[in-house]
């Protein structure tokens, strides 16, 4: 009999009642080409588990043995089982099946309705508004498992529509679902639905929510949570290592003035600044820009304005506000030959670093504001300034001066603490953007920690009252060559 049965394209076969498919399945069972791996479904796949056969096709295979099933409320979010191994289905009947390992958990309601989508064969999945309104029906957990997400888990849900998509998406979801509400019999979930919304968009009160990020929305302090998540990781690699005292060296006023000047050149030639060490000098000392680079001149002259300023430098915030508003001062010296960079402003517009977007204007404020949190509870001065330069640059919040601000409020930390500075000459520049991208792409903290270490330690060696003797100290550690050239030489003095 000619095989009709084409197993050698299907990982997963299901019994028919079509005789011959029947046929065909009995007899490639008896020769062992498939094997029974659940009831009603075979696979010709001799060497993975059938649980992990299962999962791999686990929305083909309810939608071929339960047509007309919804994927429904923790689970048309989740789109996979719990961590109990619970996958929930809206059906005609309510029962519990296990298919290989996961608990298929049946509960009579509602069939499909305009709006629920079909993923495969016959299985669906209710939309957003439909899933939003079963997961705020009243809930039991059965064998550690419920069938609602935590109304958390949904306000986190509802407040990043806000963030990506704005208020309009979220007033759509609100109509939706009043819309289906009555024919689902969940008007009381809708209730507290729109109780929710209204919170999060302030027409209603807010003491209904539990959520972080959906209060802080709530109050007009949205933040990117995903930021904050990542702030942490920073916090704890922080906290949990010991970092070595660095006394600052340069106690003399000349000694301080000529680290701050090499501070602002290097600062500014990380970011594309760039000036031969004699102009720059020059700029600094007659306090005028070249006229064919007046913008460029001042980015140097604001910078050096600020870090050679030691009671400037010796200011740190005690609060969130403060730091807003240490930021934005600091900004509007460093940049106030840039207007079109808004000096002294937050952004009004998002800002990208090749493909990396970073926190978008309107949650700016209410980053920084949650990221204080971590930095008032690091001891260490290096901590806190390693910390605070990455929460600012990681953030981003002006159009342009984030890293060199960022720079400064690390320096202003290890001032105000009597350490040594940083500077992060121009041989560790890749190392140091390098660090960064780890940090804020792959989460990783290591890089950035042990990066800035190697530049502290470097950087503590940096004092003279003689400009002339710390020039040349510095093309010694190879500070003005690029990291293709030479390497960084740390010499004890």
């Amino acid at each position: 009999m000619e095989d009709i049965l084409p197993i050698h394209l299907q990982e997963v076969i299901f019994s028919s009642s079509d005789p011959k498919i029947s046929k065909q399945i009995s007899r490639l069972e008896k020769r062992g080409k498939i094997r029974k791996i659940a009831q009603r479904v075979y696979s010709s796949n001799q060497t993975d588990e059938p649980e992990e056969i299962i999962r791999r096709n686990l929305f083909r295979v309810l939608g071929r043995l339960y047509p007309g099933a919804i994927l429904s409320h923790r689970s048309a979010f989740e789109f996979e089982p719990t961590n109990e191994g619970h996958i929930f289905l809206t059906y005609s009947y309510t029962k519990k099946i296990n298919l290989a390992g996961i608990t298929l958990r049946f509960l009579e309601g509602p069939e499909a309705i305009p709006g629920d989508n079909q993923i495969s064969g016959g299985l669906y999945v209710s939309q957003r508004a439909r899933a939003f309104l079963e997961n705020l029906q009243q809930a039991k957990n059965v064998s550690g498992s419920s069938k609602c997400l935590p109304v958390v888990s949904l306000e986190e849900k509802l407040e990043q529509v806000i963030r990506v998509n704005g208020e309009e998406e979220l007033n759509n979801i609100r109509d939706r679902a009043r819309e289906i509400a009555s024919g689902l019999n969940m008007e009381k979930e809708f209730a507290r639905l729109n109780s929710i919304i209204g919170a999060l968009l302030s027409s209603h009160s807010n003491r209904i929510l539990s959520s972080p990020v959906a209060v802080a929305r709530a109050f007009g302090y949205p933040y990117d949570p995903a930021r904050i998540r990542l702030f942490e990781s920073l916090f704890r690699a922080l906290k949990t290592s010991e970092f070595k005292n660095r006394p600052d060296r340069n106690s003399s006023s000349g000694s301080f003035r000529n680290f701050a000047f090499f501070e602002s050149y290097f600062s500014n030639y990380i970011e594309g600044t760039v000036f031969e060490v004699d102009e720059a000098k020059s700029i600094v000392d007659s306090n005028k820009p070249l006229p064919a680079r007046n913008a460029d001149s001042h980015d140097i002259l604001g910078t050096y304005r600020i870090v050679s300023n030691k009671e400037e430098m010796l200011h740190t915030p005690g609060t969130a506000e403060e730091l807003l508003q240490i930021i934005t001062y600091r900004h509007s010296i460093l940049l106030e030959a840039r207007p079109d960079s808004n000096p002294g402003l937050l952004k009004d517009r998002n800002n990208f670093a090749g493909l990396t977007a970073f926190v978008d204007f309107n949650l700016v404020k209410g980053t920084l504001i949650q990221a204080f949190d971590f930095y008032q509870a690091l001891d260490h001065p290096f901590a806190r300034a390693a910390y605070l330069m990455f929460a600012v640059s990681e953030v981003h919040p002006f159009i342009d001066g984030n890293g060199r601000i960022a720079r400064i409020m690390m320096n202003a930390e290890l001032v105000k603490a009597g350490h040594s500075k940083i500077i992060i000459p121009t041989v560790l520049r890749d190392d140091y953007l390098s660090s960064l991208r780890k940090l804020s792409r792959q989460g990783n903290p290591k890089p950035y920690v042990s990066m800035l270490q190697i530049a502290h330690e470097f950087s503590e060696n940096i004092h003279d009252d003689n400009y002339t003797e710390m020039l040349h100290f510095l093309r010694k550690c190879n500070s003005f060559q690029e990291n293709t050239e030479a390497r960084l030489v740390i010499i004890k003095k």
